[in-house]
This record gives C-alpha cells, sequence and structure tokens, in this order.
C-alpha cells in the first residue's frame, strides 16, 4: 500500500524538489524505510547513526504525533497521510 508523505521545504532538495512522495509499508517504520532507500540523501536527516530516529524530527500520521502513538510501529491504512516536521529552535531575545 502507498501512502503520501509531506515533505518538509529543508528536506525537499533530497527528492528531486518534491513536496510530497510515495512511500510504501504497512507501518510508519516501513514507510520511512522506503523512503530513505529511494531518496537515500534523507536518511542522514532522518536518523541517527544507530538508526534511531533523530530527536529533533518529528512524524505525524496524520495529526496525531507518533510518539503518543506506537513510534515507528505504529500501523497505516489507506488514505493516511505521514507529515516528517523538523522541530524549529530559537527567537528573539528582548
Amino acid at each position: 500500500m502507498a501512502t503520501k508523505i509531506l515533505i518538509p521545504t529543508p528536506l525537499r532538495p533530497f527528492t528531486d524538489k518534491l513536496d510530497a512522495v510515495e512511500a510504501a509499508g504497512a507501518t510508519v517504520g516501513e514507510l520511512l524505510t522506503d523512503l530513505t532507500t529511494k531518496h537515500a540523501g534523507l536518511k542522514q536527516h532522518l536518523f541517527n547513526d544507530q538508526g534511531k530516529l533523530r530527536s529533533f524530527v518529528n512524524i505525524y500520521l496524520n495529526d496525531e504525533d507518533i510518539r503518543y502513538l506506537q513510534k515507528e510501529q505504529t500501523p497505516v491504512s489507506a488514505g493516511d497521510t505521514i507529515s516528517i516536521i523538523p522541530s524549529v529552535a530559537g527567537g528573539s531575545r528582548d
């Protein structure tokens, strides 16, 4: 089953500038594996050297943060959308 994955602007150079791509898998983890196989440049931005999802990368299944579901083992269904949301830090000092 193919699922739509929304790609944030900073990572689009690694997906031929596409804002969304499709990946196959039954779980979020399988989708991310398929995604990083098709677009190898993404792997270093999403996963650390131990193969764990980087702490500053947030993955949402529809509108739910997978950290509050079953993490990478979260099952996906037809019509679901995965969003990759990098954490944003910073701000201004007053």
